[in-house]
């Protein structure tokens, strides 16, 4: 890629908590070239696998789902936590590391046989869109590829994410 990402991504010593080294896409959102950069990373690794929709992780995820769904012409689904969505949803459990979290996707957004990316910021421990791939494929939609922006490989996030397909543009 032409333009170096993580020049674009700040580091945030001790937060959440102490000892975490948070990686800060805000700084990257406003760089209006590191933006339109990661958009088109993202759309160059996924296009060739021809899906039908981005399905966006709750929050960060809706940010570069929606610009890559619109990009590539295609729709957008959101995967929200528990109780946002409006209409009849599927619902998956998963544990966090102090705790468990819930995650839903609307019965009708997806179909068996349609073609998904799933988009997330970030590729941590794998556990969010591990959840994320469960609700996909309980649907019978295919995941065609799973992208990230940043991906933390010393947590090996990947492991937890099987056979799919999985992009990320920067790696720590």
């Amino acid at each position: 890629m032409a333009l170096d990402l993580k020049k674009s991504i700040r580091d945030i010593p001790d937060f959440p908590k102490k000892g975490i080294l948070f990686k800060d896409i805000t700084t990257l959102l406003k760089d209006k070239k590191a933006l339109k950069a990661s958009i088109d990373v993202l759309a160059k690794a996924v296009s060739k696998s021809k899906p039908k929709y981005i399905v966006g992780v709750e929050s960060r995820g809706f940010i570069f789902g929606t610009a890559l769904a619109y990009k590539m012409g295609i729709g957008f689904i959101p995967v929200r936590k528990k109780g946002k969505l409006p209409a009849k949803t599927r619902a998956v459990s998963y544990d966090l590391e102090y705790g468990q979290d819930t995650l839903e996707i609307h019965e009708d957004a997806l179909k068996k046989g349609d073609r998904v990316v799933i988009v997330d910021d970030l590729l941590a421990t794998g556990g969010t869109v591990e959840a994320v791939a469960k609700l996909v494929s309980a649907s019978g939609a295919k995941i065609v590829n799973i992208a990230f922006i940043i991906e933390l490989s010393f947590l090996n996030g990947r492991k937890k994410l099987g056979t799919y397909p999985v992009f990320s543009a920067v790696q720590y």
